[in-house]
């Protein structure tokens, strides 16, 4: 062996023991590369390195909640252009459990996915929960959606279940208040999720190998926000999350805070805005500097035959497409669109046939991960404004108030 190698082994195994105080930001699994800045936003074309492999930035994630994005193999989803998808900790946890799926060799082999997968950290489960939980410091006590059994999450639970999964990103155990908590429960809740982080980062057994991220919370309140970011940068995450939106504040609100917390973050680290899925809040927060979002919103309203389509929302169920032998999207040219009709795929729907809902869950999802790549094209021509433009006068903003 060169005496270097050896020296570098050593020095692996030392900082190991010491833990992660002593591991240098180079080290870390999760690694982001600035392309381009748009000239007149504050808009960001980049790439996130991880163990499965490297994806562009911006990009939009699907949500796999129970280790599959409903209805779309893995194939669809390469197929289609999906960078990276989202599994859920909390619902993994429950069934198969994560134990078992470790026994699988981690959840990219137990799935068939062997690109990179981000998991959350059960937190906006618990948010959702709200009628039935206990938040105290050492965790949050709750019932199982399920049975109704008596569940107890703490940071270092919520870390040890995504060590299990072996996912590339995983997210801080965090408090998700809602928006429009009063000031003092908010100041409480981002002074608790920053202890909880510090408890994951202590717990986190393979930061060789996955990247943990820091969520900033703070609802509305800027200096809040403020606060939970230094405390949170202050700790050295290889990435960064803003969470506690897309939780019923408008629109404008949300922009407000994506303006004054995005730039808080740290410019050589990825930047992840949670729950996000509409066509604008993407686009809008791709101008504010962010890099990654992720939504069940387009798998979801697919069930129901909702369509996100160039020209805006189309409700393939409704009568007037019986005989309406066209594509979804003139403008698409994803499977759904170059193959089948809205006549027919309406009948599905109406039918029942779940192949329908395969189609518009296909469509919805591609329409979103494309809409993605032409934004990082209008980053690389400067030109992301003229396309926000151009695109919302396209899909109907501010004609009839927002599609979705």
């Amino acid at each position: 062996m060169h005496p270097k190698s050896g020296y570098q082994v050593v020095t692996i195994f030392i900082r190991f023991l010491f833990g992660l105080s002593n591991l240098k930001m180079t080290d870390y699994p999760i690694k982001y590369r600035l392309i381009k800045k748009e000239k007149h936003t504050g808009a960001r074309l980049g790439e996130i390195i991880t163990p499965h492999g490297t994806f562009p930035t911006p990009m939009f994630m699907p949500v796999g909640t129970q280790a599959t994005v409903k209805t779309q193999s893995p194939e669809e989803l390469k197929e289609m252009g999906s960078g990276i998808i989202l599994s859920n900790t909390y619902h993994l946890w429950l069934r198969p459990g994560d134990e078992l799926i470790a026994r699988a060799g981690g959840l990219h082999k137990f799935m068939n996915w062997d690109q990179p997968i981000l998991t959350d950290s059960g937190g906006f489960q618990v948010y959702s929960l709200a009628d039935s939980r206990n938040i105290t410091e050492e965790g949050v006590t709750f019932k199982n959606h399920l049975n109704g059994s008596k569940m107890f999450l703490s940071p270092e639970k919520a870390i040890s279940i995504q060590n299990n999964l072996g996912s590339d990103i995983m997210m801080s155990f965090d408090e998700c208040p809602q928006f429009y908590q009063p000031y003092d429960y908010v100041k409480k809740s981002i002074e608790r999720t920053t202890r909880w982080a510090e408890r994951g980062l202590k717990a986190h057994s393979r930061p060789h190998d996955q990247g943990l991220f820091g969520i900033v919370q703070g609802a509305g309140f800027e200096d809040l926000r403020r606060q939970s970011a230094q405390n949170l940068v202050s700790m050295d995450f290889p990435g960064y999350s803003i969470g506690g939106l897309a939780v019923g504040e408008t629109h404008d609100e949300m922009n407000a805070v994506l303006d004054f917390t995005t730039p808080l973050l740290p410019e050589n680290k990825p930047r992840y805005l949670m729950g996000v899925g509409a066509p604008d809040s993407l686009i809008d927060g791709v101008i504010r500097g962010v890099d990654m979002f992720d939504c069940v919103l387009p798998t979801r309203i697919a069930r129901n035959g909702t369509c996100m389509t160039s020209e805006g929302r189309l409700v393939v169920k409704n009568a007037k497409f019986e005989e309406d032998f066209t594509p979804l999207d003139y403008d698409c040219d994803c499977y759904t669109c170059k193959n089948y009709t809205r006549a027919y795929i309406r009948h599905l729907l109406k039918a029942d046939e779940t192949f329908g809902i395969r189609l518009t869950s296909y469509h919805n999802l591609y329409f979103l991960i494309n809409l993605m790549k032409n934004v990082r094209q209008a980053i690389m021509d400067d030109n992301l404004l003229e396309f926000r433009q151009d695109f919302m006068e396209r899909y109907g903003y501010g004609k009839n108030g927002r599609n979705f």
